[in-house]
């Protein structure tokens, strides 16, 4: 019987109000955040695109650097190059003056070699008639 007497209470309506707190616009805080997030982007766009300036002029520079020290090499083996033709060519000539001053230095040994043999079988004569 209870049971009945609860059943027939509980039939009517019910009727519930909330005081609730008015929330704010889902409109400006979906917004606030798009405006927060595209300056988190656009902060992290000018931080990569500057790391990727400075990374740049670093790899122009080496670039620029090798460039130049290759330069430098490449004008340093062609004076290399160019002396040690220049003083192949200054052997050649020393050698050839050397071959051409043994080649006098035979012929004058020759010559006086002869004329010395000559002036001593003058002497010889000469002595001879001196001894007899």
């Amino acid at each position: 019987q209870e049971m009945r007497q609860l059943q027939s209470q509980t039939g009517g309506d019910v009727s519930v109000e909330v005081n609730a707190v008015p929330g704010e616009d889902l409109t400006k805080i979906l917004n606030d955040l798009r405006s927060e997030y595209e300056q988190i982007i656009e902060k992290n766009r000018r931080e990569v695109e500057q790391w990727y300036e400075v990374k740049i002029e670093e790899v122009n520079r080496q670039v620029t650097s090798s460039s130049q020290d290759m330069q430098s090499s490449s004008h340093q083996l062609t004076e290399l190059r160019r002396e040690m033709q220049n003083l192949e060519i200054e052997l050649q000539a020393q050698l050839s003056t050397k071959s051409s001053l043994e080649n006098s230095l035979a012929e004058t040994e020759s010559r006086y070699g002869f004329l010395l043999q000559q002036l001593q079988e003058q002497i010889n004569s000469l002595e001879e008639e001196l001894a007899s």
